[in-house]
């Protein structure tokens, strides 16, 4: 029987461990997509207990606001242990909420969540037993003492631990990126913090504050708007200052890929929508593609690179939604068709050769197959991999759904060009997941040159797996 999770954990083979020892491990992180604040990374913060940087949870802004800001995979464990509500959004104290999420992480057997929690505790708070109801005392204290009292753990000493290179963070377009810039003009600051251009809410033209959203994009750039075209130049002013700020990366979270190629009908759809009437299916999809065509030109214009989300059924839980609102950890994998609507957008842009960088990552693992294929139909010679097959993203997240998108990316197109994981997390100690990723490429890769797939050429394999874990990033984005 194996050690629970030693420092061979998940590298079955001798070829696995001295490849994941000798060239993955020590490598910097390139964090390009998650969804940390800035404004915590220059202010340094120092958290109370773990509860806060595990589970978060309600805040109530200075105006009586109330929002909701963790750890959602954490909040859907304890909600399927039968966990109250009020221990997990709610005010409960944070002690009794951690011993509920202990309770909850003892029956989490196969989910990563158990895997992250204990790589995070054994490499920020050198713990090396295991969490559940009967040692959440122990731990409570162990970290509580290490996060109040450890120079090292504040959020930019954890960045430090973590070996972290770049972080890209999730940025609207309206953001004065007030902290990004007092991030750079800090010389102690070491780490390259990038916005990342999050345009959703101007695109989101069927759902609720988009109206609104609109007014705030207006006072933005100081001026009203008449048609679909005044969104997109605005847009692209708020693009150039953010490239003024080192972004890398824009990224498009989309519940389906639509397309429908029709200029006069988005601006229709635009104008029905600031009037407050209803948009037709039609006219949305339009309005939409029209943006996403017009910002794809815009990130290949400033050499940025394009990401898209999509897949995703958002707030299927009426009752919840209604009671805690969005990105409250409800969320679950969408069923859609972007075969014909995602290819044709892209060759919309190959036709005039103005299409950017592009990461495309679905929801849906039945997606990775077409994706895969589809990648290899819009390559382009500016770079290695131009056309990515996004890592396993949200829900696929998992031992099997990383085999699944690596062996997927292997068959169909060039692994060794892959720009490797990200953490699209909310936790500064969620940087472990890295860890995680290269143990299990490197353990594929092993088994590949054990099983004699793949000569055992350590020039060609070190040349791999370093690519893949840190220097296809660098090359990507520019770094």
């Amino acid at each position: 029987m194996k050690a629970f999770m030693d420092k061979d954990f998940l590298l079955d083979t001798a070829t696995a461990r001295r490849l994941y020892h000798d060239y993955a491990a020590g490598l910097p992180i390139i964090d390009y997509h998650c969804h940390i604040p800035p404004q915590e990374i220059y202010e340094d913060r120092r958290f109370e207990n773990i509860t806060q940087v595990w589970l978060g949870g309600r805040q109530v802004a200075a105006d009586g606001s109330v929002s909701y800001f963790g750890d959602h995979y954490k909040w859907r464990v304890m909600r399927s242990n039968g966990v109250p509500e009020d221990y997990i959004t709610g005010d409960k104290p944070d002690r009794e909420r951690f011993q509920k999420f202990a309770e909850s992480l003892e029956m989490a057997i196969g989910n990563p969540m158990y895997t992250w929690c204990h790589l995070e505790l054994k490499k920020y708070f050198g713990y090396e037993g295991v969490l559940n109801a009967d040692t959440a005392e122990e731990v409570w204290n162990l970290c509580n003492d290490k996060l109040q009292n450890d120079p090292n753990m504040t959020v930019r000493g954890l960045i430090r631990q973590s070996n972290v290179a770049m972080v890209g963070t999730t940025d609207d377009p309206v953001d004065t990126l007030e902290w990004h810039k007092k991030i750079a003009e800090d010389p102690s600051i070491e780490v390259v913090v990038a916005p990342s251009f999050r345009p959703d809410k101007a695109l989101n033209i069927h759902k609720a504050g988009f109206v609104e959203y609109i007014h705030k994009l207006e006072e933005t750039v100081g001026r009203k708007f008449a048609c679909a075209d005044c969104v997109v130049k605005a847009l692209e002013e708020r693009l150039a200052f953010f490239v003024s700020m080192g972004c890398r990366a824009a990224d498009h979270g989309l519940d389906y890929v639509p397309f429908v190629d029709d200029a006069d009908l988005a601006t229709a759809a635009f104008k029905k929508a600031m009037a407050g009437e209803e948009v037709s299916k039609q006219e949305r999809d339009a309005y939409i593609t029209h943006l996403l065509i017009a910002c794809a030109k815009m990130y290949k214009k400033y050499g940025v690179v394009m990401q898209v989300h999509y897949s995703c059924l958002r707030n299927p839980n009426a009752r919840m939604f209604k009671r805690l609102g969005a990105d409250t950890g409800f969320d679950m994998i969408a069923v859609t068709d972007a075969s014909v609507t995602l290819s044709s957008l892209l060759s919309k842009l190959d036709e005039t050769d103005e299409c950017p960088k592009t990461i495309l990552y679905s929801l849906n693992p039945s997606d990775f197959d077409m994706l895969g294929t589809m990648i290899g139909s819009f390559q382009g010679d500016e770079v290695p991999g131009k056309i990515q097959l996004g890592s396993a993203w949200w829900f696929c997240d998992t031992n099997d759904g990383m085999y699944q998108q690596m062996r997927t990316l292997a068959r169909l197109g060039l692994l060794g060009n892959f720009i490797g994981m990200l953490t699209d997390s909310r936790s500064f100690l969620s940087y472990t997941r890295h860890e995680l990723f290269r143990r299990l490429m490197c353990n594929l890769v092993g088994e590949w040159v054990e099983n004699g797939q793949y000569p055992n050429d350590e020039k060609s394999l070190k040349k791999i797996v370093e690519g893949i874990s840190y220097y296809n990033a660098k090359r990507y984005f520019g770094l």
